[in-house]
């Protein structure tokens, strides 16, 4: 699985706006210490973001009748490196300096390129169907910058996005980050829905081969990221059960904290789906990762040609939600746990679970690699209201540690967060949350999250 990565600035995929449940995220500070994500910039960092944002709508009256105009939306985001001056400026002994030497030395660290980034995104609605995003993103020391332009097109039944992008970041499985030259990618996806069938078509293109940002893995660039062209088509059906809601009287005259988190319940829902993936490229690029075919073997029925590979797997996913209280009072009246348990490859579970089967009835004991393949891949989150509009909450991967012996589940990647709930919008929130492993921390603001 390959997720896009936003960039340094944080603007493209930072700021996501989808419907009403939908969620906004704008960072205020963000602090990295160490991360692979930001390449050459490695090391404590605490970075400074200024956004300018405007947005405008056009009226012409003709015939007495007042028209909308397409509307338009821009966004200018500047980031200073405050660490890597702060450390430049005691590194060089320009504060032990008088005051006219001082000086000069401030100037002179202030006009270092590698200290600023920027991002320009506009987004324009070309008609109520047709929404087209632009974003621009540079680096004062570096030559090549990131572009892309996006096409999204509403059908009344499907989406359909058009993306072209020139240097573009993914993040694979394993939390490795590469950057591709170029991509152009297609995706027509039906709307989604609560309990229905649905399906996704995605086409992509790459040109250039990927580039893995400071950190080398040990078994290459995914498939995916290869020259060549993938195409992916995968079709799922989903069902939710509402077990329990409550319908105890809310407190009158008080409004919810959040509008979004008023309501206690219980609720499941599955996912059930099957995937085809098309790979045509270059085969000496793509035969050079063997791990991409030791890959498609264990996950799934795979067959490949001289310069081409097709495969097919199966994937289920399952939720699990609980909420109790409504959010109304002034001390511990939220609490939410959620539970999120993904199987990747329906096929190697199904193989895996033979290999169990065949071991036990032999009266063998089963390898550790085997019970791995029977393992879902767990996400935990935890909320609890503290005081007023504060809470705790804890999201965290889940996974059993088979290598050494222990059945007892252990936290990977935890993510800790302090929220205060913006009452007087309806459904907004400041979070502080830290990253532990990825030594990351920031401020956001949030809107319309569930």
């Amino acid at each position: 699985m390959l997720h896009k990565y936003s960039g340094e600035t944080g603007v493209v995929g930072s700021l996501q706006v989808q419907d009403i449940r939908g969620v906004q995220v704008v960072p205020l500070l963000c602090c990295s210490c160490g991360s692979p994500v930001v390449g050459k910039r490695s090391g404590t960092s605490l970075m400074l973001q200024l956004r300018i944002s405007c947005g405008w709508q056009e009226k012409r009256t003709i015939l007495w009748k007042v028209r909308d105009r397409p509307c338009r939306f821009a966004t200018l985001l500047g980031q200073f490196n405050i660490q890597k001056f702060v450390t430049s400026i005691k590194k060089d002994g320009t504060l032990q300096m008088s005051e006219p030497s001082w000086l000069q030395r401030i100037k002179k660290h202030l006009s270092e390129k590698s200290l600023y980034a920027f991002n320009l995104c506009s987004e324009l609605l070309v008609t109520p169907d047709d929404t087209l995003l632009l974003s621009y993103e540079g680096y004062g020391d570096e030559k090549n910058s990131r572009t892309k332009a996006v096409l999204h097109h509403k059908f009344p039944h499907h989406n359909l996005i058009v993306e072209a992008a020139g240097l573009e970041r993914f993040v694979d499985h394993n939390g490795n980050h590469w950057d591709v030259p170029f991509s152009l990618a297609a995706d027509v996806a039906s709307v989604p829905a609560d309990s229905s069938t649905s399906y996704h078509l995605c086409i992509n293109h790459v040109m250039g081969s990927p580039n893995e940002v400071q950190t080398q893995s040990a078994g290459g660039a995914p498939a995916a990221l290869l020259p060549g062209l993938c195409a992916k088509c995968a079709v799922s059906f989903k069902k939710n059960a509402n077990i329990w809601t409550s319908e105890a009287p809310k407190l009158s005259m008080v409004q919810p904290y959040d509008i979004f988190l008023s309501d206690p319940h219980i609720s499941v829902s599955t996912l059930l789906g099957a995937v085809v993936t098309a790979f045509v490229g270059n085969t000496s690029i793509r035969t050079q990762g063997e791990h991409d075919i030791q890959y498609l073997k264990g996950s799934g029925l795979q067959a490949q040609a001289e310069n081409s590979a097709i495969s097919a797997d199966l994937f289920a996913s399952a939720f699990f939600s609980a909420q109790h209280g409504n959010f109304q009072r002034l001390f511990l009246d939220l609490t939410r746990i959620n539970v999120r348990l993904d199987f990747p490859s329906g096929l190697k579970f199904l193989s895996g679970a033979a290999r169990v089967g065949y071991n036990l009835y032999n009266s063998q004991e089963p390898s550790w690699e085997t019970i791995e393949t029977l393992c879902p891949k767990a996400t935990l989150s935890f909320q609890q209201q503290i005081a007023g509009p504060f809470s705790l909450r804890v999201d965290s991967e889940v996974a059993l540690d088979l290598k050494k012996g222990n059945w007892y589940p252990v936290m990977n990647d935890p993510v800790f967060a302090v929220e205060y709930a913006l009452q007087v919008l309806g459904s907004a929130k400041a979070v502080a949350w830290y990253s532990p492993k990825q030594r990351e921390f920031m401020l956001e603001l949030r809107f319309f999250e569930t």
